[in-house]
């Protein structure tokens, strides 16, 4: 009992930490690949401290909801970490839920902020909203079926199950349908994070907008926890796309590996960061109605590696 606590506030703290970093990462990547100087490293986290220390200006227009959304997907963001192997496969809340679990909780904290957005009746709002809700239409399925893929050859959904699964196959792991489901991933979690050519988190024009239109009525303390959560959620989404395809490194629990585990997790967190950095100072924004040509691809990857499983399976 002890050690589940202990991994609990150990698994929330390094959340927390990595976040803005990882933030600011790929902030100073990009600024890198276009040969700019950019932000400090450690920007992410003055800026947060920033707004925490300034108070929230409220529309009169707004009801209870506008102020209860932060907290909501804050929490939906953070109780999904807790079932997502970050640094070893006993998760503080594995018994608790498994993939559908933390594509919902992710879900959540999406329709909360664009209910948030639509409270305001800015057109900027529901304009972000709509997007948002689109681009989620398209995301959701793919990730999910992208995840089965894998998870068909473990016979459980259970996150922290299957990357220990895949620890134990080896190099043997890396079959086509386990490749091609990585590909998947990979396309939609430049689309769950908010990344160029879907989206663009450094934008303000008002036909580019999608987050950052949702979010466009938010200030002080309540945009820094909307934006500290929108952090978590690009770790925890880059966290899935390392531990479950390329588990190797991770730890079984709280034992001598523990240091190890984090060093080796933040190395895969740098080479995410560093491919996502490389995508986006090469790739222009996209326009809306030629999403789903991309997410087309996610999803015909992901439905080619579930086959293929299928199939090596019957085998």
């Amino acid at each position: 009992m002890l050690e589940q606590f202990v991994l609990f506030i150990f698994q929330l703290l390094v959340i927390l930490a990595l976040a803005p970093l990882l933030n600011g990462l790929i902030k100073k990547l990009k600024a890198f690949f276009q040969i700019r100087k950019g932000p400090p490293l450690f920007q992410s986290y003055h800026d947060l401290l920033k707004l925490m220390r300034k108070d929230s200006v409220v529309s009169e227009n707004t009801s209870w909801l506008f102020n209860v959304v932060p907290v909501i997907s804050f929490a939906s963001v953070l109780s999904a970490g807790l079932m997502i192997p970050i640094f070893t496969t006993a998760l503080p809340f594995g018994f608790a839920g498994d993939l559908i679990a933390v594509v919902y909780l992710f879900a959540l904290a999406r329709f909360s902020i664009a209910l948030a957005a639509l409270d305001t009746g800015s057109s900027f709002g529901g304009m972000g909203a709509s997007r948002e809700m689109f681009i989620a239409s398209l995301v959701e399925p793919a990730m999910i079926l992208s995840i089965f893929a894998v998870a068909i050859n473990v016979g459980t959904t259970n996150i922290g199950f299957i990357s220990t699964d895949v620890l134990s196959q080896g190099i043997t792991a890396l079959s086509p349908s386990h490749l091609l489901a990585f590909v998947a991933f990979f396309i939609i979690s430049i689309a769950e994070t908010g990344r160029l050519p879907v989206d663009n988190p450094a934008t303000h024009l008002e036909l580019t907008m999608v987050h950052e239109a949702m979010i466009l009525e938010y200030s002080g303390k309540q945009l820094a926890v909307i934006e500290l959560g929108v952090m978590m959620k690009q770790l925890l989404v880059f966290s899935l796309l390392c531990n479950i395809f390329f588990p190797w490194g991770i730890s079984s629990g709280l034992n001598a590996g523990i240091v190890a585990s984090i060093i080796v997790f933040s190395v895969k967190i740098l080479v995410l960061g560093i491919c996502m950095a490389i995508v986006e100072s090469t790739t222009a924004k996209w326009r809306l109605f030629r999403l789903p040509d991309l997410m087309s691809i996610s999803l015909m990857l992901a439905f080619l590696a579930v086959v293929f499983s299928i199939i090596m399976r019957g085998e």
